[in-house]
């Protein structure tokens, strides 16, 4: 496995510190954020799931607890948009240019606005995906948030 991805690239580019940490991933699991967690040995509410979702035709990247759900509700008005859904997995893949269970909000091909859940930026270090299924960052969530340019909202069902 690569340790070197168009993420661990862009965020090198943007001078935001990181560490990154591989574990063993299951293409079967459930819950692909929380069989992280437990790899990885820590609570699910500090490995964050990067969703690709459509808030009024529009792609937006959303960055959530993987012990969470997203309220659609709650992402269309962080947005001040009247809906929003669930891309489907080969569309996301086309506009990240990752595949489903290595979509990184960073290096992203074409680059969608990102929203953050608010909670998220309460824990001093989170494990965002890497860019590669099994690797993920560990890295400060306000700065992950600065460099996203990311709307910090409430979005969490």
């Amino acid at each position: 496995m690569s340790k070197s991805t168009r993420a661990t690239t862009a965020l090198e580019q943007a001078g935001v510190t990181f560490t990154v940490h591989a574990y063993a991933y299951d293409p079967d699991a459930d819950k692909i954020g929380i069989q992280a967690a437990e790899a990885l040995g820590v609570q699910p509410d500090r490995v964050l799931k990067t969703l690709m979702t459509l808030v009024d035709g529009k792609p937006v990247c959303v960055i959530v607890p993987s012990d969470r759900e997203v309220s659609m509700k709650k992402l269309a008005a962080a947005f001040q948009a009247k809906s929003a859904q669930m891309m489907k997995p080969a569309d996301a893949e086309r506009a990240t240019g990752y595949k489903v269970g290595g979509i990184s909000p960073f290096g992203q091909m074409k680059p969608a606005r990102t929203a953050i859940e608010e909670q998220a930026l309460a824990h001093p270090l989170v494990f965002v995906n890497g860019g590669q299924r099994g690797l993920q960052v560990r890295l400060n969530p306000r700065e992950a948030a600065d460099m996203l340019k990311a709307v910090v909202a409430p979005l969490v069902a």
